[in-house]
């Protein structure tokens, strides 16, 4: 199950909390884009003969893309990779891009679903994220997705916002549900170094956000939705039967993934390798002479890491207690008896907590276990 990442790096404003790589400057838009293009066919032999079984348009703000754009990237990806004719293909978009008439371009496009970033439906929400979008926009633009014929449709909701009462909460999620929503992805706020949000807290512009509040809202929010129908097969991630997400279910379950773009990250045969994010060196390196060996660009551009045995086993607790999955004991055992061991005896207090659930082999995260996931995964990480 590979996949391939399409990190779009341009946004129209900064929402205060986002941390990921982009730029508000479109000026090297067509000139990155290219470079991407270019990356892609330097790196056609990543997954050999392996059928991909997902592409991911993300960013930054992959609605920002024109019907020539995305033509140039299907023509690109279809040229030098295996694409399953069923692949799962996602465009991430913003409710303010979604326009009938861009609507019209997509569903004529090989692009399948659409992951939207709502955030909220409150404009007070809205506005306090710095979002793009106002709350009109984001009821009208899933309505014309489905009128557009997607319905394999996936949206975005933030958690924990100062603003966000208990009460609007519930709306939020409620109006997903009635508008009968697939998949449904939802985030707690937090507050990430260096982003605008970092600073207004800091400078005591904004509360930070409240435990309580943040903890109330997701314990509410598993309840519903798997009181729903939803199954909460990712912390941060419900869906209907049918309805996961197969290109992030591909990260979760060590599958691997080509990433493109500046700031995008690749794994595969226990290598990770990431961009730099920093577009105008991406392009530099990218345009100049002959198709470059990809791994010759280690420094400006490109980076990678073997991960040893104890990165692996780590990596897999943190992801699989994230998931509905879980860590199964019988996949442990493949990093030897005092791994086995570490973790058998660690879990313990967990289950006996009221934290981790064991069915046979295989442990899993109770509703409250899910509020603890980072304190119980780097608990159970082994350090030798």
């Amino acid at each position: 199950m590979a996949g391939i990442y399409l990190h779009i790096p341009f946004c129209k404003q900064a929402c205060h909390y986002c941390n990921f790589h982009f730029s508000t400057s479109m000026k090297l838009k067509d000139s990155l884009l290219e470079a991407m293009i270019r990356e892609l066919a330097c790196r056609a032999d990543f997954f050999g003969p392996q059928t991909i079984s997902s592409v991911y348009f993300g960013g930054g703000t992959p609605s920002l893309l024109t019907a020539a754009d995305l033509d140039r990237f299907f023509e690109a990806l279809h040229a030098l990779f295996s694409i399953n004719p069923d692949a799962e293909i996602t465009l991430e978009a913003n409710p303010d891009d979604l326009t009938p008439d861009y609507l019209q371009v997509l569903a004529q496009s090989p692009i399948n679903r659409l992951s939207i970033g709502i955030q909220s439906f409150s404009d007070v929400d809205l506005q306090w994220m710095n979002r793009a979008h106002n709350a009109g926009e984001a009821q009208r633009c899933i309505r014309d997705a489905q009128d557009a014929g997607f319905h394999n449709l996936s949206c975005d909701l933030i958690y924990g916002s100062p603003t966000t009462t208990d009460l609007q909460w519930q709306s939020n999620v409620q109006t997903l549900l009635d508008l009968q929503i697939p998949h449904i992805s939802s985030y707690c706020l937090t507050v990430e170094s260096k982003t605008a949000l970092d600073h207004l807290v800091k400078t005591g512009k904004s509360p930070a956000p409240d435990d309580e509040q943040s903890s109330r809202q997701f314990l509410w929010l598993i309840d519903t939705l798997t009181g729903n129908g939803y199954d909460h097969y990712e912390i941060s991630n419900f869906a209907r039967k049918g309805h996961y997400a197969v290109h992030n279910t591909s990260y979760w379950q060590g599958e691997p993934y080509l990433g493109i773009g500046p700031g995008a990250h690749s794994f595969r045969d226990n290598v990770r390798s990431w961009n730099k994010p920093h577009n105008s060196n991406y392009v530099k390196y990218l345009s100049a002479g002959d198709a470059p060996n990809w791994p010759s660009l280690d420094g400006l551009v490109y980076a990678s890491e073997l991960l040893t045995p104890k990165d692996t086993y780590n990596e897999y607790v943190m992801m699989g207690l994230r998931t509905s999955w879980g860590c199964d004991r019988k996949h442990i055992r493949a990093w030897g008896d005092a791994v086995e061991n570490h973790f058998l005896t660690t879990i313990g207090p967990f289950i006996e907590s009221g934290w981790v659930n064991r069915h046979g082999d295989v442990f899993t995260l109770t509703h409250a276990g899910k509020l603890m996931a980072d304190f119980i995964s780097s608990a159970l990480f082994h350090n030798q």
